[in-house]
């Protein structure tokens, strides 16, 4: 007889998220720094032990360097992870990585917050900084 200790519900792995829908747009005044908030508390994925869905905050500050993220692209970007088994740990290192290749900000900052569980409060954050440019000798 199963109990609910040892029931798993389906999930699907990482090949499920799809950065290919991340887009962006050229960003019209790359000479002046601006600092850009993306916000949403809608983040679901699912417990990679369970399969028991997680619901948290994504927030995402970054300095746009040539172009800005597109938000319905993102907005889909971050439902491909819905159905997802994900440890947040990972998930913030994924979303990291995806949003810098889609985007080469100057920076970028991410932030996951999951929904308090038995009473424990969980949020990672991970940082991403442009290396400086070299200046070619003469």
């Amino acid at each position: 007889m199963f109990t609910a200790h040892d029931k798993v519900l389906p999930f699907h792995n990482y090949e499920a998220i799809d950065a290919g829908q991340l887009q962006t747009f050229p960003y019209e005044h790359p000479r002046q720094r601006i600092e850009l908030l993306l916000e949403t508390s809608e983040f679901t994925a699912v417990c990679p032990f369970s399969g028991l869905p997680d619901f948290g905050t994504v927030r995402v500050r970054y300095v746009p360097d040539k172009v800005c993220l597109e938000l319905r692209s993102y907005k889909y970007y971050l439902l491909s992870y819905r159905n997802v088994g994900i440890y947040y740990e990972h998930a913030i290192n994924h979303m990291l990585n995806d949003l810098v290749k889609a985007c080469a900000p100057h920076e970028l900052m991410i932030e996951l917050e999951y929904m308090p569980r038995g009473g424990m409060r969980t949020m990672a954050s991970a940082r991403y900084v442009k290396p400086p440019r070299r200046r070619a000798r003469a």
